[in-house]
């Protein structure tokens, strides 16, 4: 008889300002290999996001309607491994676009190894059609008026246009 398994919890951290389908698909990937995913905003004060937090869960909220039983948003702010402990999540999901990422990443798993040796990092790629995008790009784009509808879920293009038509 095989044993139980405890369900597998990892965490999705990002700024996600805005969310955009390159992390719909990193996010959908993690639900093929992970019974739950907590969705981490990132308080960062050294960033200066375009969205507040509220606008950002209320985004991610609506991507993943509440009653999704596999997904908890949540804003974290300190160290991203000690949150993971405290969770008793296994893994810190990351996505990679390009090599340029590569660098980085290795870096922060790295430092998150040394801290924490039980929670891995985990790199997962999105679909060939969103490599190239990131939230800074599409958030460059639609500042200048450019079409982002298919980069963002559909209330995000909606809210980017509000913003960017007010401050126009």
């Amino acid at each position: 008889m095989m044993p139980l398994q405890s369900p597998t919890l990892a965490i999705y951290p990002g700024t996600f300002d805005p969310i955009t389908m390159g992390h719909m698909d990193i996010i959908g990937r993690a639900l093929n290999l992970f019974d739950r995913i907590i969705i981490a905003i990132a308080i960062n004060p050294g960033k200066t996001p375009l969205f507040t937090l509220d606008q950002r869960i209320e985004m991610i909220q609506k991507c993943f309607p509440e009653e999704h039983p596999r997904i908890e948003i949540a804003a974290v702010s300190g160290l991203l491994v000690n949150y993971a402990v405290q969770r008793g999540a296994k893994a810190i999901i990351r996505g990679l676009r390009a090599v340029s990422d590569f660098d980085y990443e290795l870096q922060l798993a790295l430092m998150n190894r040394k801290l924490e040796r039980e929670v891995d990092t985990i790199f997962l790629m999105p679909a060939f059609r969103w490599i190239y995008i990131s939230s800074s790009i599409i958030k460059d784009a639609a500042r200048h008026g450019g079409d982002v509808s298919e980069l963002v879920p559909a209330h995000v293009n909606q809210l980017l246009i509000d913003v960017f038509s007010s401050s126009a």
